[in-house]
């Protein structure tokens, strides 16, 4: 059912809810169900330990999703800078007093619950920077000068992460914000120059890179040099892949996987895993489905009013966000990218990655349910 309504009227509760995109929404729906159903066979027909908490942190990220959905945009302008240092904070505790896990000091240990902040930064630095570009002059953003403050929004928490250290979740909020530049009218010469300056800086950068990271790249470049360490991981996710065929083993019978010869199985490599026992034919309706997810996401953005370019650029950000989730980890599972422990999204088990995903979804249907209005500042 169509809401006419005036540029400046804010909708009710049950105008957002019906101004929701619900096809949007059952591929999401479908994603985490694919996800339950791939978690119950890497359990060998368990519900534990993965599907069913799988399943109930879904249902949470689907509550905080429909809240986040149902929340006015102008909540996210007015909360963006403040949410921006709390998440800066939280990445500070963990450098001090994190806890530890697989030789990173990634997490907040809450007692009922790890909470790694890196996830929400992902989510913060995208309204913090739509923020600041939308309300700073065109030529202001243009000059050098004007580059100093988003510049510094993104060095810091891409700093303290990369201390953790976690290459995968600093690279990504690193390659998003970049889009968010250039999606604010950088210059091409300045993207330019700055590869330049990193491709240059590469040697000197390679020497602050931790020996697993090293180990990762040359890995990554030469996979048989190492079979049995480094390089075993992206071997036997290949050998899984092969072995599915086009049509693939069928659900529970997956042999990489169910002989424990397949690793993380549950989370990096789950996509593996799910093509291993469905083949080439269940793979590419992962990929179908977040391919629409995705051009849901971008085609959203361009509904938003013209006047609302905090809103095109979070709608942007996020999805930019979540199309680098899927692109990273299955370009890293069929041996494009080097191993840097990016889960995929709905799929792989996670507690903070399902949360900040769906709670980016929300946020990103509250701004396509309040499309034909003004944003409020």
């Amino acid at each position: 059912m169509a809401i006419i309504l005036n540029q400046n009227q804010e909708l009710s509760l049950k105008e957002r809810f019906l101004h929701l995109n619900f096809v949007y929404i059952a591929i999401i729906i479908t994603l985490a169900f694919i996800g339950c159903a791939t978690l119950y066979s890497a359990a060998g027909g368990k519900l534990s330990p993965w599907a069913l908490n799988q399943g109930i942190r879904f249902g949470i990220g689907f509550a905080v999703m429909l809240i986040a959905a149902l929340i006015p945009p102008e909540f996210y302008y007015k909360t963006a800078t403040p949410f921006y240092i709390f998440t800066l904070i939280l990445l500070i505790i963990v450098e001090v007093a994190g806890h530890t896990g697989m030789g990173a000091q990634r997490w907040i240990n809450l007692g009922f619950f790890k909470l790694q902040p890196s996830e929400l930064m992902k989510i913060a630095i995208v309204l913090e920077l739509a923020r600041y570009f939308s309300t700073t002059p065109l030529e202001n953003i243009l000059s050098l000068k004007g580059l100093f403050v988003p510049a510094l929004i993104v060095a810091v928490p891409v700093g303290l992460i990369m201390i953790q250290p976690d290459l995968g979740t600093s690279l990504m909020i690193l390659f998003c914000a970049i889009a968010l530049f250039y999606l604010a009218g950088l210059q091409w010469w300045k993207f330019a120059l700055g590869i330049t300056a990193v491709v240059s800086a590469a040697p000197v950068l390679w020497h602050f890179l931790h020996n697993y990271q090293k180990n990762r790249i040359l890995t990554f470049l030469d996979p048989e040099r190492d079979p049995q360490g480094a390089g075993y991981h992206i071997i036997q996710a290949k050998i899984a892949l092969g072995s599915g065929g086009f049509w693939g083993k069928g659900f529970l019978s997956g042999t990489q996987s169910h002989l424990n010869f397949l690793p993380e199985k549950h989370t990096d490599f789950i996509f593996t895993m799910f093509s291993e026992e469905f083949g080439m034919l269940g793979g590419t309706i992962i990929l179908f489905l977040n391919l629409i997810l995705i051009s849901y996401g971008y085609w959203f953005a361009f509904r938003i009013h013209n006047s609302n370019y905090f809103g095109k650029m979070v709608i942007l950000g996020l999805n930019t966000n979540y199309f680098l989730y899927v692109f990273i980890n299955i370009a890293m599972v069929i041996g494009l990218l080097p191993v840097v422990g990016v889960p995929l999204p709905l799929i792989s088990y996670g507690g903070t990655v399902i949360i900040s995903v769906m709670a980016s979804f929300g946020i990103i249907l509250s701004f396509y349910a309040n499309r034909d209005r003004e944003l409020k500042k």
